[in-house]
Parts: structure tokens; C-alpha cells; sequence
């Protein structure tokens, strides 16, 4: 919204300063400060709130180290980071972008979904909260209209590197050559990191099906988008077990899609870089600030001990607009290595669940291959105090990350 105020300020008053707002470096660094203020300073009157509300966790005994004295801490915390998001992007971005507008309805979407579960864990007493098969059909659905989106909205569109054809638009460079770019086209390429030749085309992935195969594109290209937004808010709620470990994690990983953002929505760093130019994609780098943000300020009352836990609405929500932003930026093939906490965690779980199922059925008794199941209980169940648990896999998120970010020029 004062986007729009200090634009018209600029348009016919010329009044000072108002041009920054054009800038989107500006917005996002006034974004990320919004979020980082709101989530800390009304975070706590939030927390309050759940406290009056009695809307504590509760907690079943595994028998980890200093569990059961977590019970009772408020939970539901996740709206204090998507109030945090929401406010800031409704203030300083272009709400009439479509990137910016399919985060706003991720973080709706998946954020109502989440406190589905939470309302039900907490105020109908039913631990089980909200049935899977539920929860999936929200990823499900979500997945549909990201994909839809992306698919079909004639604002999403990438620009391609040419020789000398037709139509054809010339632009300066970061180091003031000249080069020559095609109009803008829909297209469902995305980038594969570590490759020479670093673009694939997910309609080639049913050229069988003859000449106009392009055409059944999205057959393809919207279970591929459902199977990731399940994936990572599946992955962000498993990681959730800790304090602290799921924002930090998260952090990281958002920083690093706001760098990926930046320079593909530049058209001078992505020709600088020799990277997919996307154009519209650089009014994301706010929403990702103010995510960042949101998520940085919700730690000052979620690390050790925490005051407030995120709750699936915390959790779920994440999740989902992280496998959105990858989606969005053309990274979701990065995700395995950026989201490798994410990875691990549900990793974990999986080959605990296979193997003590077959092992069950093979000798009789189930067997485990970790002491507990996701990753983190593991090394809880080690002796590892949770704290030192968080900063590891942080250092771990952190050297994903920079290793997802070199991937832009180590190919």
C-alpha cells in the first residue's frame, strides 16, 4: 500500500524521497526491519494472548531430557510469523504482482490448515488434531493452484539468451556489453544444479506422446509442484521438534531463495550470472525479507527455553511457502540439498518406519536403525543437550545453503 501512495507522491508531486520506494533493495531492508519490530514487539503480546487463551502444549512422555516441563507452553505461535509476513508485504510490495500474490494465498492457505490442527489438538482435546488425510488434501490443493498458476497465468514467464533473430530486445549489461534476450515466453523449464547445460524442460518428459507434447505440459509439470509443497511442509513439520530448530533451519533456507530471487528477477545480474531471467520475480525478494524477518524475530522467543512453540500453523505454513518460493524462483531441483535438514528429518523417519515394519514382519519384533525418530530425537536420545543440537544443524543449514548459492556459477 505505500508502494502505491509514494509512487503517486512521485508521480505528481515529485516529493522527496519517495523515488527510494522503486528500489526493490530499499523495500526489502525496510521489509525485513518491519517484520524483524512486529514479530518481536507484538510477538509478546501475542504469546499474552495464547496464555489467557490457555492454549498450552501438551506434551506425551518419550522420555527425552527436560520434555515434560515444555507442557503447558503456548503454542499456535506460527501466527505471530505470518502476521509478521503479511504485514510488512501488504505495506511496501506490488500486490498486483503475481508472485506476490501466490505467497499471499500459500501463507493463507497453508496457515489456516495449520491451525485447523492446532485448534483441534488444543480445544477439542484430541491429540491426533487434524486427519492426515485432510492435511494432505490441503497440500494437494495448494499444490493445484500453484502449478495452475505457474502453468497457465500469462505473467509467469522466463526470458532465454539468444543469437541475432527476430524480435528480439537489446540490453546493457552488468559490465556494460550488449546482449540480445527473446520477448518473454511461458515455459516450464527449471534449473539442475551442478550440470553444464543447467535447464530442463519438464514437457520432455512426455515427448512420447508426439509432436504437440508441449501442449500436455501441465499433466506433468502440477503433480511434480503437488509432490514438492507436500514434501517440504512435511519436512518443516518433523523438524519442528525442538526449539528454536525449525525457524533457524528455516532462515537460513529463505535467505538463501532471496538471494536466488534477487539476481533471477535482475535482468543484469541473471545475464551477469548466465542464468534464467524471470521477469516480475524480483518483487519476491520483499515477501522473502519479510519472511526472513518474521522468522528471525519469532526465535527471539523460540530458542531455549522457549516461550511460544509455532504449532502446525507455524510449521505447515513455513513449509509450504518455502517449496513455493523454490518453485517460483525455478530451484525446486536444489531442494534436497538447501532443505537437506528438512531431508534428513523426514528421511529419518521413513527408513525408521520401513525398517521396523519389516523387521517386524520378518523376525517377529521390530528393530530400529536410530534411537528415536525425526533425526533430532535421535541425538537427544545420544545425550546431546537440544541446544547443541540446534546450533549444529544450523551450521549444517548454513553450509547447505552456501553450497546451493555457489551451485549459480558451478555448473
Amino acid at each position: 500500500m505505500l508502494y502505491y501512495l509514494f509512487e503517486y507522491l512521485e508521480k505528481h508531486y515529485q516529493t522527496p524521497g519517495a523515488s527510494l520506494f522503486q528500489f526493490i533493495t530499499f523495500r526489502a531492508a525496510l521489509a525485513i526491519i518491519l517484520s524483524l519490530l512486529f514479530s518481536t514487539i507484538f510477538g509478546k503480546k501475542i504469546i499474552l494472548f495464547l496464555q489467557k487463551q490457555q492454549v498450552g502444549e501438551s506434551v506425551r512422555d518419550l522420555g527425552l531430557d527436560g520434555q515434560m516441563e515444555k507442557a503447558g507452553t503456548p503454542t499456535m505461535g506460527g501466527i505471530i510469523i505470518i502476521l509478521a509476513t503479511l504485514v510488512p508485504v501488504l505495506l511496501l510490495a506490488k500486490l498486483d504482482n503475481i508472485y506476490v500474490i501466490m505467497l499471499i494465498v500459500t501463507t493463507l492457505w497453508m496457515g489456516l490448515v495449520g491451525f485447523t490442527d492446532d485448534y483441534i489438538k488444543v480445544f477439542k482435546k484430541d491429540k491426533g488434531g487434524l486427519s492426515g488425510k485432510f492435511k494432505i488434501l490441503g497440500q494437494v490443493g495448494l499444490g493445484i493452484f500453484v502449478g495452475a498458476i505457474m502453468y497457465f497465468h500469462p505473467g509467469v514467464t522466463i526470458k532465454e539468451d539468444v543469437s541475432a533473430t527476430d524480435n528480439i530486445e537489446v540490453v546493457q549489461t552488468v559490465d556494460g556489453e550488449t546482449n540480445q534476450i527473446r520477448p518473454a515466453v511461458k515455459s516450464t523449464k527449471t534449473t539442475v544444479p551442478f550440470m553444464k547445460n543447467n535447464e530442463f524442460e519438464y514437457s520432455k518428459l512426455i515427448s512420447w506422446l508426439g509432436d504437440d507434447y508441449a501442449k500436455y505440459a501441465w499433466l506433468i509439470f502440477i503433480p511434480i509442484v503437488i509432490v514438492i509443497v507436500a514434501g517440504v511442509s512435511n519436512g518443516a513439520n518433523l523438524t519442528d521438534g525442538i526449539d528454536g530448530l525449525a525457524a533457524g533451519s528455516s532462515a537460513i533456507i529463505v535467505f538463501a531463495l532471496a538471494i536466488f530471487a534477487f539476481v533471477s528477477g535482475n535482468i543484469f545480474f541473471s545475464d551477469y550470472l548466465n542464468i534464467m531471467f524471470i521477469p516480475q520475480l524480483g518483487e519476491l525478494v520483499i515477501f522473502t525479507a519479510a519472511f526472513v524477518g518474521a522468522l528471525i524475530g519469532f526465535l527471539w522467543y523460540n530458542t531455549f527455553p522457549a516461550q511460544v512453540f509455532m504449532g502446525d500453523t507455524g510449521s505447515l505454513t513455513i513449509g509450504g511457502i518455502i517449496a513455493v518460493i523454490a518453485i517460483a524462483v525455478r530451484k525446486e531441483l536444489l531442494v534436497p540439498l538447501l532443505c537437506g535438514i528438512f531431508f534428513a528429518e523426514s528421511l529419518s523417519v521413513i527408513l525408521q518406519v520401513t525398517w521396523f515394519k519389516y523387521t517386524r514382519k520378518k523376525h517377529g519384533e521390530g528393530r530400529r536403525i536410530f534411537k528415536m525418530a525425526p533425526l533430532h530425537h535421535h541425538y537427544q536420545k545420544s545425550g546431546y543437550h537440544e541446544s547443541k543440537i540446534v546450533t549444529r544443524f544450523w551450521i549444517v543449514g548454513i553450509f547447505l545453503a552456501i553450497l546451493s548459492i555457489v551451485t549459480l556459477k558451478l555448473r
